[in-house]
């Protein structure tokens, strides 16, 4: 139980160190056409929902 604690201590105080620097150094934001990623996402839930019926009744 200890150990796990300790990661999780170590996990918490890297987040709060690396996300103010990410913030701050990361590019500032730009207008990004997402119409090309948005036409597949439907697809490819479709495509995760099907495999996972297939591996539900098959495995």
């Amino acid at each position: 139980m200890g150990t796990l604690l300790a990661i999780l201590a170590v996990l918490f105080l890297a987040l709060i160190i690396i996300v103010p620097l990410v913030e701050k150094y990361a590019p500032k934001e730009e207008a990004r056409d997402y119409s090309k990623v948005t036409r597949w996402i439907i697809p490819l839930m479709a495509l995760a929902l099907v495999l996972q019926l297939i591996r539900h009744y098959f495995m």
